[in-house]
């Protein structure tokens, strides 16, 4: 706006010194002007007239450590030529997206190809594409927008386990549970009407016949080595920082032990100590694994209860024959004693604690690095996690449970096969 202000100022005092005077030099500096001013309008009203443009995302969804695809598309059905062109996709994806400044020659076209890294889990926007364009002179510019955004959502990334092995179930019978579920099971128990995506091997055709209208069977999950997997976020207890904190260890974790359950064909459920603690039923298949990688996706470290709230509160979803994985940075031994109870009930129990005083200690020695600082270390702090590390290890001892310790820089397969 300034520019244009001062533009017109100029223009304005030339015309008047040119006709006040009637200096030739002055006249032909007010065509020269009128010249360079009429053709920068000009050639940026036409900078965008007959351009075609587009972008087509590779993927809507993936994992951490992937790579989107994105391909730019421009177009110009016009025989003028765009001298210049700035093309770029705003987003939330971290990193972002880069642009490129282009020249389209008249009647031709141009694409690429974006390669970009999915480097952090969570919810982000791909806004429509924008396009700019202007003149040498800076005097004018004209920008568009293209498409729609979209929406990308990015899952925890999932390592491998290979030698990660549940506890057999001690099962005496099998017992339908009163949760429906969208797999295909021996237990048919009601039937509704046909929903658009219902495979024709569910419709009961002696209810449709009686109705007069398509009937289809609703299955009830059958009790078997299901897994229950309880995360805990709770607030004050996560530390270190980015891709090797707490945080982002047990989701990846929760993530990796799910998928591996459901490759076994378990039924998996799931638990999230979040700011409202979020309960996923068990189920089985690639449905329930994008629900799981789904919450994951979007779940922070924002929960105020302790751990011991949440296994009470988790208790009596929890049937005989299932096993509870509990995946937690707490060092407080008060959680240990609702797991004991749970053998009781025929409840196999395993814990994966993350080792907090080290990823503490990595992102100290990380933060110090990087702003050139000394970090004198904390020999009281240090003595004092060590105890509540060794009450802890001590307690699960105590209860014959089953418990990993994941400590950072190292591949959770590995720790897992302990």
């Amino acid at each position: 706006m300034i520019r244009k202000l001062e533009l017109l100022i100029i223009t304005v005092v030339l015309v008047a010194a040119a006709f006040s005077t009637a200096e030739p030099f002055l006249f032909y500096l007010l065509y020269l002007a009128i010249l360079v001013i009429g053709g920068s309008y000009v050639l940026v009203r036409l900078g965008l007239s007959d351009l075609e443009a587009g972008y087509a995302v590779s993927q809507l969804h993936g994992h951490v450590g992937d790579r989107m695809r994105v391909t730019y598309t421009l177009r110009n059905t016009s025989r003028i030529p765009k001298l210049w062109l700035e093309i770029h996709n705003p987003t939330t994806l971290p990193g972002g997206l880069p642009g490129r400044a282009i020249t389209l020659g008249g009647r031709s076209e141009r694409s690429w190809l974006i390669r970009a890294p999915l480097s952090r889990r969570g919810h982000f926007r791909i806004e429509p594409l924008h396009i700019r364009t202007g003149d040498p002179f800076g005097f004018f510019e004209a920008s568009a927008t293209v498409g729609q955004g979209i929406s990308v959502v990015v899952y925890p990334r999932i390592e491998p386990l290979p030698r990660w092995r549940l506890p057999a179930a001690a099962l005496e019978g099998s017992h339908a549970s009163p949760v429906r579920t969208l797999q295909t099971t021996p237990m048919a128990m009601s039937v509704r009407p046909y929903a658009p995506g219902d495979a024709m091997n569910r419709i009961h055709w002696k209810t449709t016949a009686r109705h007069g209208e398509i009937q289809v069977k609703e299955f009830d999950l059958e009790q078997t080595a299901d897994a229950w997997i309880i995360l805990d976020l709770q607030r004050g207890i996560q530390t270190g920082r980015g891709d090797d904190s707490t945080v982002e260890v047990a989701i990846r974790a929760a993530a990796s032990i799910a998928d591996r359950a459901l490759q076994e064909n378990r039924a998996v459920g799931m638990t999230v100590n979040v700011g409202r603690t979020a309960f996923l039923p068990p189920d089985r298949g690639g449905r329930q694994h994008l629900k799981i990688m789904q919450l994951l996706a979007a779940v922070e470290a924002d929960g105020s209860a302790p751990l011991v709230e949440t296994l009470i509160a988790t208790v009596g979803r929890l049937r005989r024959g299932m096993t509870a994985v509990i995946i937690t940075a707490s060092l407080d031994p008060a959680w240990v004693r609702p797991l004991a109870a749970l053998r009781a009930r025929g409840v196999a129990c395993v814990v994966v604690t993350l080792d907090a005083p080290a990823f503490a200690k990595v992102a100290a020695d990380g933060h110090a690095e990087s702003t050139g600082e000394s970090v004198e270390p904390d020999n009281e702090a240090d003595e004092l996690a060590a105890k509540r590390t060794r009450a802890l290890r001590h307690a699960l001892a105590e209860y014959e449970l089953r418990s990993y310790s994941v400590a950072p820089g190292k591949a959770l397969g590995e720790m897992l096969a302990r």
